[in-house]
């Protein structure tokens, strides 16, 4: 396969890329429980490799940032930010600033519990600053997430929330932020020459298109699964695809 301009680029010119990658399903697996999450094994000393060698490391998560940090052992990374929340939040050299809660969320917490408790296996999680319903523990995750999509787009009309949608997920957010936005901002605040996102959900689309709206040379991943098809530069075998990519990325650079 030839090698991507974008993928070029960084090569080329390592200092002035951007390396931006989503938290689950592209550094961790995708486990039943998200509280039992981890990085793959090879992470934190791939990305400790890359962190000496590029102009940034940047990791955009629907998670609450500090929980990124913890679960994917990234504080030891050098220069590396997590914007937690889609990028309302912010983590970076130990520092975490994050706004205020949104106050639709005490509606869609007194309520959605409510909503699903019928349903066997159904999973309220609470990140802080957004909740979410799960339902890959059901016996029909598909059909069940379909059912759910009206009441659940209904309770978050009522409290002035964003639906995101992902792989037998749906988040109950604040408005006005998505994965792009947080990337483009990030893009020009470190005035990046070049920049990758790997990614494996719906969420990571909007990043997607920032990458290729950017104007710069860019290179999207997508690590794959049985469970969605993106259109990506790249397509990686899960986890461990990406390791794999970053991991030959830091070698070619290291040369």
């Amino acid at each position: 396969m030839e090698t991507p301009e974008g993928l070029r680029a960084i090569l080329a010119d390592p200092a002035g890329a951007v390396i931006g990658l989503d938290f689950d399903g592209t550094l961790s697996p995708i486990v039943p429980d998200p509280d039992a999450a981890r990085i793959h094994p090879e992470g934190p000393a791939v990305l400790a490799r890359l962190g000496e060698r590029v102009g940034a490391i940047v990791v955009v998560t629907g998670r609450p940032a500090a929980t990124a940090v913890e679960y994917g052992s990234l504080a030891g990374v050098p220069g590396l930010v997590v914007l937690g929340h889609y990028g309302l939040e912010r983590w970076e050299a130990g520092t975490l600033t994050a706004p205020p809660p949104h106050p639709g969320l005490a509606l869609v917490r007194s309520e959605l519990p409510a909503l699903i408790s019928g349903i066997p296996g159904a999973r309220f999680e609470d990140k802080g600053k957004a909740v979410a319903v799960h339902t890959r523990q059901t016996a029909q995750p598909q059909a069940t997430l379909d059912a759910l999509r009206e009441p659940v787009a209904k309770l978050a009309a009522e409290a002035g929330l964003a639906v995101e949608p992902g792989k037998f997920v749906l988040e109950l957010r604040p408005p006005g932020m998505d994965k792009g936005i947080a990337l483009s901002a990030f893009l020009t605040e470190r005035a990046a020459r070049s920049v990758l996102f790997a990614g494996d959900d719906l969420g990571d689309l909007a990043a997607f298109a920032a990458v290729r709206a950017s104007g710069l040379p860019g290179v999207t991943v997508f690590s794959g699964s049985a469970e969605i098809s993106v259109e990506a530069d790249i397509v990686v075998d899960g986890p461990e695809g990406v390791m794999e990519l970053l991991g030959s990325i830091a070698d070619a650079t290291e040369r």
